[in-house]
């Protein structure tokens, strides 16, 4: 048995072939174009499916499930995801479902990006066996998802712990999303780079300012570096304070690239969560790594489309996909 997932987000459009163990087959990977117009950005995903059609399990596929940086709707299969405003509205799910390489009768299953990546810790990683965990994306964007009395929390939509967009200052810059103050204007990448930026510091000659340069200034002491990664530690945990003073956690899960930054972010973020986790059945929740690194988000889509969560199956609000019985 092999599943097929999608991993879409701002910075790369990702694909594998994932085996009922959670072990990927294959894997195909471009770069999301995502300054350009929708067609340019579906012949990406296009091209990755493309890719894995040559391996000579696909003729096989059943399943396919997509997460997608959000906000998206998975009952109409339309993706808007906030960094990627080529598209809105976007009918993704059509769009590959129709691909003419798809085997006959897959039935691509969306999810937000997050709640793919909750669905894999869940089943393989750093939240398995917990009956209520955050787990979050922090990369190019900031999302999050649920998984509570053990099963993955998908929401009407799909969009549920969607934590990025949960405003931590009601006089903070202007979001994207229209809002003020998410956490995503703090604590993304881009947003990391753009503080620095902002306080002065330079990156080396010839290195781009991304979240990665700054954390290798951090490492080397310089104060605005490490003042970039605390205010977006500090977001983070009062996002997580709230979250866990909402449903009770067991345990937070961090992964996505800016997580890859290790110290120089959870230092900050553990010391903030002892001033914003302040009420006695807040404190003390495990906030930890994610153990599955970057394909989280394609375990955690075809362990989706595998369990055809959702619209499409087992229910709008509350799924147990096979995260849930590993």
């Amino acid at each position: 048995m092999v599943y097929g997932a999608l991993d879409i987000g701002g910075t790369k459009i990702a694909g594998a072939l994932v085996d009922a163990d959670g072990r990927l087959v294959a894997r195909a990977q471009r770069a999301t174009p995502a300054g350009e117009p929708a067609g340019v950005l579906g012949e990406a995903v296009a091209a990755v499916i493309d890719d894995l059609s040559g391996h000579p399990r696909w003729p096989g596929l059943t399943r396919m499930g997509i997460g997608s940086a959000g906000p998206v709707d998975t009952a109409a299969g339309t993706v808007s995801p906030v960094n990627i405003p080529g598209w809105r509205d976007y009918p993704l799910v059509e769009k590959v479902r129709s691909h003419p390489r798809m085997p006959a009768g897959v039935r691509p299953v969306l999810v937000g990006d997050a709640v793919a990546m909750a669905a894999a810790e869940h089943w393989k990683g750093a939240a398995r066996g917990a009956g209520n965990a955050l787990c979050m994306v922090v990369s190019t964007g900031v999302g999050g998802g649920l998984i509570l009395n053990g099963a993955l929390h998908t929401g009407i939509t799909g969009n549920a712990g969607h934590i990025g967009h949960i405003s931590v200052d009601l006089n903070g810059p202007l979001c994207p999303c229209g809002a003020r103050g998410c956490v995503e204007g703090f604590a993304s990448g881009p947003a990391i780079a753009a503080h620095a930026l902002a306080s002065g510091w330079t990156p080396p000659p010839g290195l781009a300012p991304t979240a990665a340069a700054v954390d290798a200034a951090a490492r080397d002491g310089d104060e605005r570096a490490l003042a970039a990664y605390d205010r977006a530690g500090r977001a983070l945990a009062a996002a997580i304070a709230a979250t866990v003073a909402l449903v009770e956690l067991d345990v937070v899960v961090i992964g996505g690239g800016v997580a890859q930054a290790g110290e120089t972010l959870f230092a900050p973020l553990l010391r903030h969560m002892d001033e914003y986790a302040a009420l006695d059945f807040t404190r003390n929740v495990p906030v930890v790594r994610a153990e599955l690194a970057l394909d989280a988000g394609l375990i955690g889509a075809a362990a989706v489309g595998a369990a055809r969560t959702g619209p499409a199956g087992a229910g709008r609000g509350g799924s147990r996909v096979p995260a849930t019985r590993a």
